[in-house]
């Protein structure tokens, strides 16, 4: 099994750990210190040696922040994580701050104390975010300071180590595109901004770069590291040579210089004292990066990392493997929403047990590498927290009268997928159902969007919601993220949020659509497929080729929670063209026990 369900963290860890921390602090003189979730390479999902806010605070959540202060603490979450940091981070402890709303530069600009010593990790931290946190310091008068030693390490004497696990070669029947193809392309972006090289520091633009993949981050195939793409293709990837065997120099060629990720810092001092113009990306580059390579002579030039896009646009092969990938995922989420609808329906199953059967229907295949992230197997009143990781203290039963909600995804080498779907439990009320139905009307109404080009994922965002706004309901989280292609299952610069985004989308872009709805000590609903953004095409009569949405992921949505009534014409034809396309699909990969119940399951309305 991938998963283990044993807590990570728990409340006491506060009380245990933060006199450590502030005793380091003491020794540095700090009033004060930041600690991000991030790690050095700003993943999302982090290396156990990296989990420095959760050993400091207990909150084990993939996003947050914390200011420790000598005096007081203060956690920063966004919405989905608003019940969990009370659960977790003792209230003896902290005051909790919505993330969105008040970041903790902007909380220090306003209660940072005049004269205080704020320390933070310069490589924890971007050069953006430092940048903020300097406008910071001047507005309220504190002394923004970086240090050399992180305290939180300093303190954590169980630390674990820096994980040590094989670089591989990704193949170009997945990846569609060779490494020399795609560093001529980076290389000529590069050249373009005027820059002798590129600074790349995202573990996700490193391992498409050189279609390379690893194992050091949990759910996510990457391979920690750092690269240095130049202006004539040629390139340096930095890692540790623990991870580095004799056939990955032979695949990356000539053209790549292999190197311990240790040499980065004499790397970058020599580009320095040479005058090199390097391009970092201020919003991924750590901020102490920065600093050496200004501090030796470099002229730096702000460039987004010149790999996100082209990672981000999946060309044919990728799509196609996406495609593949999800059929086959798709059989085995069908196959457990089959064991839901009948053993399942006892009340006597619980979390855990549920997600170690979906587990076990997903291994079966030979292809599964990883899951995409540890399955969200949330119900009755834990399927009202979006991001909500059962454990064995908090697992309970699958009750009759209650909504289940499963959120889950498998890595494999054609792609990553990612789906959610709720099922009840016995009998749904009507307010389940009704709500439900909003949570579909909005789902549908996204899936059959056309829009120009030059469209954000910000400016659909309102169409997924609208069902729910006409009832005065909405839900704190945004409705799609972007997909990688064997790669991470959250995956920029593509999204659709509220928060305003200016990057367009693009053909090739996948993204998830996954409306929900949370009633909280109750029940939760999301409904959630992963969709392609595709090219742009006439419509008939009109006057501008639109771009639309194909769905790929392919389960069924539970009929029995629709109110049919709610629904339009539209929605309904596209419900039943949506299940014939999985009946039509899926049918021949399902064992012949099921096929009735599935028959039924996709049923047109």
């Amino acid at each position: 099994m991938f998963q283990t369900f044993e807590p990570v963290s728990d409340r006491s860890f506060a009380g245990k750990h933060l006199p450590l921390l502030r005793a380091e602090m003491t020794k540095q003189n700090l009033d004060g210190f930041l600690i991000p979730h991030d790690d050095e390479y700003q993943n999302e999902y982090i290396p156990a040696y990296a989990e420095r806010l959760m050993w400091a605070t207990g909150f084990s959540g993939s996003a947050g922040a914390a200011l420790i202060l000598q005096d007081k603490a203060i956690m920063f979450t966004d919405g989905r994580y608003t019940v969990q940091v009370r659960q977790q981070a003792d209230s003896a402890f902290f005051d909790y701050v919505d993330l969105m709303e008040t970041p903790p530069d902007a909380w220090l600009s306003e209660h940072g104390a005049n004269g205080a010593r704020i320390g933070y990790d310069p490589m924890l931290h971007t050069l953006a975010g430092v940048q903020k946190l300097k406008a910071a310091a001047e507005k309220a008068g504190f002394e923004l300071v970086a240090v050399m030693q992180n305290p939180v390490d300093a303190a954590w004497s169980d630390q674990p180590a820096a994980p040590l696990t094989p670089v591989k070669p990704h193949d170009l029947q997945f990846a569609g595109k060779s490494s020399e193809e795609k560093r001529k392309e980076i290389a000529a972006a590069v050249a373009k901004a005027g820059a002798d090289t590129a600074l790349i520091t995202a573990p996700p633009s490193i391992a498409w770069l050189f279609n390379v993949r690893g194992q050091d981050v949990s759910r996510s195939p990457l391979p920690l590291g750092r690269a240095l793409i130049n202006k004539d293709g040629t390139a340096t990837f930095f890692v540790a040579p623990e991870k580095t065997g004799n056939d990955l120099s032979g695949f990356l060629g000539d053209d790549v210089d292999i190197r311990a990720e240790s040499d980065v810092a004499s790397a970058l001092e020599k580009l320095g004292k040479s005058g090199a113009k390097v391009a970092v990306d201020p919003a991924l580059a750590p901020s102490k990066y920065v600093d050496d390579l200004k501090a030796n002579g470099a002229v730096v030039i702000n460039l987004t990392d010149p790999c996100a896009l082209p990672r981000a646009a999946k060309n044919e092969t990728e799509i196609a493997g996406a495609r593949t990938a999800h059929i086959r995922d798709g059989a085995a989420i069908t196959v457990f929403l089959h064991w839901l609808d009948t053993d399942a329906q006892s009340g006597a199953i619980d979390e855990i047990t549920a997600a170690q059967k979906l587990e076990s229907i997903r291994a079966q295949s030979d292809m599964l590498r990883d899951l995409s992230f540890d399955t969200i197997s949330g119900a009755g009143p834990n399927s009202a927290l979006p991001h909500y990781r059962v454990s064995t203290e908090s697992n309970i039963k699958l009750d009759r009268g209650t909504l289940y909600l499963v959120d889950s995804g498998g890595q494999y080498p054609d792609g990553t997928t990612d789906i959610t779907r709720t099922v009840p439990i016995g009998e749904a009320s009507d307010e389940m159902r009704d709500r439900f139905t909003r949570v579909l009307k909005g789902h549908i109404a996204l899936a059959t969007m056309k829009f120009p080009a030059g469209t954000t994922g910000h400016q659909l965002d309102m169409v997924a919601r609208k069902p729910l706004w006409d009832a005065g309901l909405d839900y704190d989280h945004g409705t799609g993220h972007g997909v990688g292609s064997f790669l991470g299952v959250h995956e920029g610069p593509q999204r659709i949020a509220k928060a305003p985004n200016t990057q367009a989308l693009k053909p090739g872009m996948i993204l998830s659509n996954e409306p929900g709805y949370y009633k909280e000590g109750a029940f939760g609903i999301r409904i959630e497929n992963l969709i392609v953004v595709t090219p742009p095409k006439p419509v008939t009569g009109g006057e501008r080729e639109m771009m639309e949405f194909e769905t790929i992921t392919l389960a069924p949505i539970n009929l029995d929670l629709v109110k049919i009534a709610l629904l339009t014409e539209h929605e309904r034809q596209w419900l039943n063209e949506y299940h014939a396309r999985v009946r039509d699909t899926l049918s021949s990969l399902l064992p012949p026990a099921i096929r009735d119940w599935f028959e039924k399951a996709t049923r047109a309305i």
